[in-house]
């Protein structure tokens, strides 16, 4: 029962992800961060064959309710922001905020000096050295082996967006150049044009996901707050303009509202958390 109840949570939280993957500007590893499901996700990944089956029962429970989350919800939000373009971006920079604190407890410190801000900065400006990249960077993709290698290169590059929190898929798809091409390729099942964008991002995930993990585990304080940095600086992306008239108290609420709900969630999962730990200490005594 209790596993089953674990299941249908992580169910859930791949819903969640999914749902808000394709908006451009939210990264679908800040939500999986907030969720409090990303370190699971990355060692499921990194660390596969070590345990085959519990990694793909989990992938699976996960990933199936993350690809269904992308086609139920993506057209729907995507017609909400067009038409509450800024009431709704103030939500989901609420949303962002709101899991922050977790990010920052993740890290593991106890007193902040110039060490945590230079890394924090560092992240933050990672994220906004993508916003200069030379737009359609892989626009103009051809056939044989030089366009397979292109597009390998890119689906590398987006893997880089889909694992580290705070950098939206959606957002480099649009600086590659290539996300109009991804869906008309994804409409029309054209495997040419997908099968090196896949096998690009298969490698790149594989590769990134052990590095981070390793990064996670010897260096958390310097890793978390780089990654908290690439989290504040997605806001930049998501940010709509200054709301004015009547859109001012409903952005306001909009965005309390966001971040409640996320800050929240991520107290309970951090409390579930502690909870399993001590279960786990007591059964071993």
């Amino acid at each position: 029962m209790k596993e089953s109840k674990k299941g249908i949570v992580t169910a859930a939280k791949g819903l969640i992800v999914g749902s808000t993957m394709m908006v451009p500007g939210v990264s679908g590893g800040s939500m999986a961060m907030i969720l409090g499901v990303y370190d699971r996700l990355i060692h499921s990944v990194s660390s596969f064959f070590e345990d085959i089956k519990g990694n793909i029962k989990f992938l699976l429970v996960f990933g199936i309710p993350a690809l269904l989350g992308m086609f139920l919800f993506a057209s729907p939000l995507e017609s909400l922001i067009n038409a509450y373009e800024k009431p709704m971006m103030f939500f989901f920079i609420g949303i962002v905020l709101g899991g922050c604190p977790l990010i920052f407890r993740e890290a593991g410190i106890e007193k902040v000096t110039w060490k945590e801000v230079l890394n924090l900065a560092i992240g933050a400006v990672i994220v906004v050295a993508i916003s200069f990249l030379p737009k359609n960077l892989f626009a103009s993709t051809t056939g044989g082996f030089s366009g397979f290698m292109i597009l390998f290169i890119g689906g590398i590059i987006v893997s880089i967006a889909l694992i580290l929190p705070g950098i939206s898929v959606t957002y480099m798809l649009l600086v590659l150049g290539i996300y109009k091409g991804v869906l008309q390729a994804v409409g029309n099942i054209n495997i040419p044009y997908l099968l090196p964008l896949a096998v690009g991002l298969i490698a790149g995930i594989i590769f990134l996901t052990k590095a981070l993990e390793t990064a996670m585990k010897r260096f958390p304080k310097p890793t978390y707050m780089i990654i908290l940095g690439f989290v504040l600086g997605s806001v930049g992306q998501v940010f709509p303009g200054v709301p004015t008239g009547i859109e001012i108290p409903i952005c306001l609420l909009l965005g309390i509202a966001g971040f409640v709900i996320i800050y929240f969630l991520s107290k309970l999962e951090e409390q579930k958390t502690k909870e399993l730990e001590s279960d786990t200490a007591n059964a071993l005594y």
